[in-house]
């Protein structure tokens, strides 16, 4: 069993992901809808929405690559710096190079070719970050996994309200997002402690994952991918949908979407807290998973019923309810199916894939159905179906059996740096 981590590292690994996100879901939510938007004629903005998700989807896809090659390479090294260290670095320096590429760019070739940099630097950096839970906890991974999800969303609120409160524009948000990445990654990469197995370099980099073998593994993958992309249909094109769903100004939306993301964000961070600590207490997460997802779909389905800016506040708060549970249980639930500890970044690094490849899809897939139904009522009906068909998968996966986690008073060491 490993010793137990204290709140020092708990503080740098939370804020590490706090800025992954910024970095990753500002620009999807508003700086490459704004620098992409193009309200020319009637049909300009479908026009502009299809634009984005197709940016997003092809920018992104080598992202969904890197991440589990990151991920095996790492857990091959044994350099003197650490075994995760010098990827998170890395992850961390590409991100902000391409940043500030992307942020004196127009045209949407050149959005996306910035956006290929990001994604490569931003599933390097989460697949180092991700394997440290899986090498250096135990019974703590649900409150580890808790930390990610919470960071998730205030990493979205800090992002846009920076750009939208401060009026940065495009260029200023960009160049703001490469500077917060290049400066506090960097520090929490060397903070965070990095032990190296004696078997991390013995033997060659993999070419198949072992946990793609379990059907448990595989179902997990499946269902993170479709909550995913559930969920990214309800939140990918939601300054869209305030600008063209509600009528909105772009004044009024930039300031509604803030408002929205609070809301978002407060029941992320409670709901990722309390599931994952709970999960870790009982040890049973496949319940919480399956609930959080049905919470997700009901989100949807409010807005399909009375689509409103009131009820997209309530939305707003359900899915951050559902969301945030799902995702910090789900990535404990993963960690717990983990074959191999050497292999622990490779593996994980596919558990990103699922969720980073959802959030992509997601765009694309609402850009789809909006230029085929001019509206963005079938958008969150299929958010809301999506979501439960997800959740359901949970239930054909099987874990070792375990006991309840109990807190050994032998093993009070703590970890704090």
């Amino acid at each position: 069993m490993k010793a137990r981590v204290g709140a020092s590292w708990f503080g740098w690994f939370t804020l590490a992901w706090l800025v992954i996100w910024a970095v990753q879901l500002t620009p999807v939510q508003l700086l490459i809808p704004l620098q992409l938007d193009s309200p020319d004629d009637a049909d300009g903005w479908i026009r502009g929405v299809v634009v984005s998700g197709l940016v997003l989807a092809v920018g992104g896809a080598a992202g969904l690559v890197a991440g589990p090659v990151a991920g095996a390479w790492s857990d091959r090294t044994g350099s003197r710096w650490g075994r995760r260290r010098p990827w998170a670095l890395a992850g961390t320096a590409i991100s902000a190079s391409a940043l500030v590429f992307t942020a004196f760019v127009e045209s949407a070739w050149a959005v996306g070719v910035g956006w290929i940099g990001v994604s490569i630097g931003v599933a390097v950096a989460s697949a180092a970050l991700t394997a440290m839970i899986a090498d250096q906890l135990d019974e703590q991974r649900g409150s580890a996994s808790a930390a990610v999800g919470s960071a998730q969303a205030i990493g979205i609120i800090v992002g846009v309200a920076a750009v939208t409160l401060f009026g940065l524009g495009v260029t200023g948000g960009y160049l703001l997002l490469a500077a917060t990445i290049a400066i506090v990654g960097t520090v929490c990469a060397l903070a965070l402690p990095d032990p190296i197995p004696t078997s991390a370099t013995e033997g060659p980099v993999p070419t198949a994952s072992g946990a793609i073998a379990d059907p448990s593994f595989r179902w997990l993958w499946a269902g993170r991918l479709i909550v995913n992309i559930g969920n990214a249909l309800g939140t990918g094109l939601l300054f869209f949908f305030l600008l063209y769903g509600l009528d909105r100004d772009k004044d009024g939306a930039e300031d509604d979407l803030l408002l929205l993301i609070v809301v978002y964000t407060v029941f992320v961070v409670a709901s990722s807290i309390i599931a994952g600590i709970r999960s870790d207490r009982t040890g049973r997460r496949h319940g919480i998973v399956l609930t959080s997802a049905i919470v997700q779909a009901a989100a949807a389905l409010v807005v399909v019923i009375t689509p409103s800016f009131g009820t997209m506040l309530i939305a707003a708060a359900l899915i951050g309810a559902g969301y945030g549970a799902f995702m910090s249980v789900g990535l404990a639930l993963a960690t717990d199916l983990l074959p191999d500890d050497q292999d622990n970044a490779r593996d994980l690094g596919l558990v990103n894939v699922a969720a980073n490849l959802g959030q992509l899809l997601g765009p694309l897939a609402g850009a789809g159905l909006v230029a085929a139904s001019g509206g963005f009522g079938v958008v969150f009906a299929t958010a809301a179906v999506l979501s439960v068909l997800g959740g359901l998968m949970t239930l054909l996966i099987r874990t070792p059996t375990r006991s309840p986690r109990r807190r050994d008073p032998g093993r009070q060491a703590e970890v704090s740096s």
